[in-house]
C-alpha cells in the first residue's frame, strides 16, 4: 500500500509539474535522478518533515571512540584521495569561549580538491555553495557522536547528466567522503 501511495504521489507530482517545465528537462536528467529524489522523499516523510534528514548522510560513531580517534580516522581515509583538509570549524570550542560554559562537542571538517571544485563550478556555478565538502561531528545529549555530510548522491545523480569525465570525478569525491565517514564512524584507517 505504501509503495502504491508513493508511486501515486510521485505520478501526481510529475503530472502537475509537466505544465511547469519538468517535462522539458526530464530527458536531460541523470538516469538515477528520480531514485535519488524518491529516497529523499522517503527520508523526509520518515523524519516527520526534517529537510536535513532527507538531504544528508548520517552515521553513528562506534561507542568508545573519541573525537581524536574520529579525526585521525577521517584524515587517514583521505590520504591519497586528492581531497585535502582545507579547514576545520571547532564550533563547540568557539561556543565555550563565547559563553564560558562547557558545550557538547561539535566540529566540522572541510575537504576539497581544487581541480574538481573548478570543474563542478564550471558545470554549474550553484555548486559553489556546496564547497568545500564537509563532515560534521556532533555529540548528542547522551554523549554519543554522530557524523553528518551532504548526501553526495544528489551532487552526482540529482540533476542534469554530467559529462562523463566530470561524473567520474564527482563519483570519486562522493566515494571518498563516504569512505571517510565510514572510517570516522568505525575508527578504521
Amino acid at each position: 500500500m505504501r509503495n502504491f501511495l508513493k508511486v501515486s504521489i510521485l505520478g501526481a507530482v510529475i503530472m502537475t509539474l509537466s505544465g511547469c517545465g519538468f517535462m522539458s528537462v526530464k530527458d536531460d536528467l541523470d538516469p538515477q535522478a528520480m531514485d535519488v529524489y524518491s529516497e529523499m522523499y522517503d527520508k523526509f516523510v520518515e523524519s516527520g518533515g526534517d529537510l536535513g534528514a532527507a538531504t544528508v548522510w548520517h552515521m553513528e560513531v562506534a561507542e568508545g571512540l573519541t573525537p581524536d580517534d574520529i579525526k585521525m580516522s577521517i584524515e587517514s581515509a583521505a590520504v591519497g584521495s586528492g581531497l585535502a583538509n582545507v579547514g576545520e570549524m571547532p564550533l563547540s570550542k568557539q561556543l565555550e569561549l563565547e559563553t564560558g560554559e562547557e558545550q557538547k562537542y561539535m566540529n566540522i571538517y572541510q575537504y576539497c580538491s581544487p581541480q574538481i571544485a573548478r570543474k563542478a563550478v564550471d558545470f554549474s556555478p550553484y555548486f559553489s555553495a556546496y564547497l568545500p565538502c564537509r563532515i560534521s561531528v556532533v555529540e548528542d545529549d547522551e554523549g554519543r557522536y554522530h557524523l553528518y555530510s551532504l548526501n553526495m548522491d544528489m551532487f552526482v545523480h540529482g540533476g542534469k547528466e554530467m559529462p562523463e569525465e566530470f561524473k567520474q570525478d564527482a563519483m570519486h569525491v562522493r566515494d571518498t567522503i563516504m569512505k571517510m565517514m565510514k572510517a570516522g564512524a568505525s575508527g578504521g584507517f
